[in-house]
């Protein structure tokens, strides 16, 4: 616990809030308030707080199909997300995106991507922009462990180890690609492991803990900015929910067990728990914080709804850059 207190009960704050969000977003999905998908982040908010408090506003991130957290991480607005995902015209992408596509420039945020493994190559090309552009940014690709079996994973590290590039992928590993364990669909126990195939460190870190993730992305980020290159960072960590969010709640593919599993890794009260035993927040500190969380979230939810739909003609705008 080195962190000063504001900067942990900062991190605290976000991890909160991607929790808060996505429990939301879950609701309203299920109260046919949201269209299209909802991939829930629940109980992997540690990965994206952790990396992204180690990363400055101008280094840029990809993300993936479960995009919420990293975007709140980066600081994007709760509202303009919210109204994303109702499909309203005030949204980040004026309602044409939705929940997989949420792109925010201005804070280094490159965007969701509904393709498994298609954010790593953009990171990758954000990595050689900052590198030919002589600077010292740093480009993060978050990506499950579905997506290291990608074409695009082996490709983009590779490239990026040869020229060291500035580069950090990430693997959430949550054991589950949908419903195909890892246990089955991997060649190697461990994600890091692949970083030897190409010369990079490779290092795994227990994913519900974000002080952990924290040092780790440090590390790597400080590695990347002095000319290094790349480094594989996999943080294990419990997906809570299904998938993808579906109507009619049909039952979860996964074992009984793997469920029960990961709803009994919850990395905000664990984080709390700390926060509280070495003083850096009481019990009241953390429901207060909590508090304005949900107001921020329902004033999200009001924004969205009042929000206008987008109308057929907007069809035809955002076609071609200004």
């Amino acid at each position: 616990m080195t962190l000063a207190p504001p900067h942990l009960l900062t991190m605290y704050r976000q991890m909160a809030t991607i929790r808060a969000f996505d429990a939301r977003a879950v609701a309203e999905f299920h109260a046919g308030n949201i269209p299209g998908v909802v991939h829930a982040y629940l109980g992997q908010e540690a990965i994206a707080v952790g990396v992204c408090a180690a990363l400055r506003r101008d280094d840029k991130i990809t993300s993936t199909h479960r995009g919420h957290g990293h975007t709140i991480a980066k600081g994007a607005d709760l509202k303009r997300m919210m109204a994303e995902l109702f499909g309203r015209s005030n949204g980040y992408c004026h309602g044409k995106g939705g929940s997989m596509h949420i792109a925010d420039f201005s804070i280094g945020m490159l965007g969701a991507n509904g393709i498994v493994g298609a954010g790593m190559p953009i990171a990758t090309g954000a990595a050689l922009a900052a590198k030919l552009a002589k600077s010292d940014g740093v480009a993060v690709a978050f990506f499950g462990d579905g997506a290291s079996n990608e074409g695009s994973f082996h490709g983009s590290l590779n490239l990026a180890a040869i020229w060291k590039l500035p580069a950090i992928f990430v693997c959430e590993n949550n054991h589950w690609a949908v419903a195909v364990p890892a246990s089955y669909a991997l060649s190697v126990s461990e994600v890091s492991a692949r970083a030897a195939s190409y010369n990079i460190p490779g290092v795994t870190v227990e994913g519900t803990d974000v002080l952990a993730v924290y040092e780790a992305a440090t590390q790597a980020v400080q590695r990347a900015r002095a000319g290094e290159g790349p480094t594989l960072l996999e943080c294990m960590t419990h997906r809570w929910r299904m998938h993808a969010e579906q109507r009619g709640n049909p039952a979860d593919p996964r074992p009984l067990s793997a469920v029960e599993e990961a709803q009994q890794h919850d990395p905000i009260t664990v984080f709390g728990k700390r926060l509280q035993e070495h003083g850096v927040a009481t019990a009241a500190t953390l429901a207060q914080i909590e508090r304005e969380i949900q107001a921020a979230i329902d004033d999200a939810v009001a924004f969205a709804t009042a929000s206008p739909l987008p109308q057929p003609e907007d069809a035809l705008l955002d076609v071609f850059a200004s």
